[in-house]
């Protein structure tokens, strides 16, 4: 990543933004046109869907707001892509300490993670429905209750939801200031059920994330997984 200004650095900056911008449209492509949702069989009653990775198309511009936080605090090499997608779901300030821990940095959790939520929100402009599980959320929301369940801060889980338009679908939103315990445990799911009004055997969980799904299992709920990482 590139710092500082100069005009022979301009150059290099801006062919990285064109690559960026055609890598982001390819995956918001790949996951509207080709993604198969594998619905399990049941009655539910209340669905619960994650929103990072299962709704919006955020990941890309989560990694790349966690690289530049990072690199503030002292990371010199390239952000480890596999521990990130990992990650998916965790609560945004245990994400920063876990990735420190990695890179062997040793950082202020919380100065990273203000510093990555800042990059982020100045990127919505950026964001990308994922189609599928939109139409999905969209159909069965006629009907039934649904509902968020986010590892993000209300504050930026409220922005994405509102620049996507997508705050009027869902009136129940549960996001990490709501809870002690994130995901992976079933606390979010459990928050989300009960504000519906559902029982959690009653409810289907969307999840992009393994720690999303072992909350959803923890929580007595079947879930569908929306796979969020560009087979790249």
């Amino acid at each position: 990543m590139i710092w500082g200004g100069g005009a022979n650095l301009q150059a290099p900056a801006r062919a990285n933004q064109r690559f960026l911008v055609l890598r982001a449209a390819r995956i918001r492509a790949s996951l509207r046109i080709s993604m198969e949702l594998k619905i399990p069989e049941g009655d539910f009653s209340g669905y619960i869907f994650d929103l990072d990775g299962t709704l919006v198309d955020t990941m890309p511009l989560h990694y790349t707001a966690w690289e530049s936080a990072l690199r503030k605090a002292g990371l010199k090499e390239k952000l480890d892509e596999n521990l990130f997608y990992e990650l998916g779901g965790v609560p945004s300030r245990k994400v920063a300490a876990l990735l420190g821990k990695r890179h062997g940095l040793d950082l202020d959790p919380v100065a990273v993670y203000r510093d990555k939520e800042d990059a982020f929100m100045g990127s919505l402009e950026k964001l990308a429905l994922i189609a599928p599980v939109v139409d999905f959320a969209r159909r069965v929301g006629k009907t039934h209750p649904v509902s968020i369940a986010s590892g993000g801060t209300r504050d930026v889980v409220t922005s994405t939801l509102e620049k996507t338009g997508l705050a009027p679908l869902f009136p129940t939103v549960v996001t990490a200031d709501d809870v002690l315990h994130g995901k992976p445990a079933p606390d979010m799911f459990l928050l989300a059920a009960k504000r519906m009004g559902v029982a959690p055997k009653d409810c289907l969980v969307f999840e992009d994330g393994q720690p999303g799904i072992t909350a959803a299992k923890a929580a007595g709920m079947k879930w569908v997984f929306v796979s969020s990482r560009p087979s790249v």
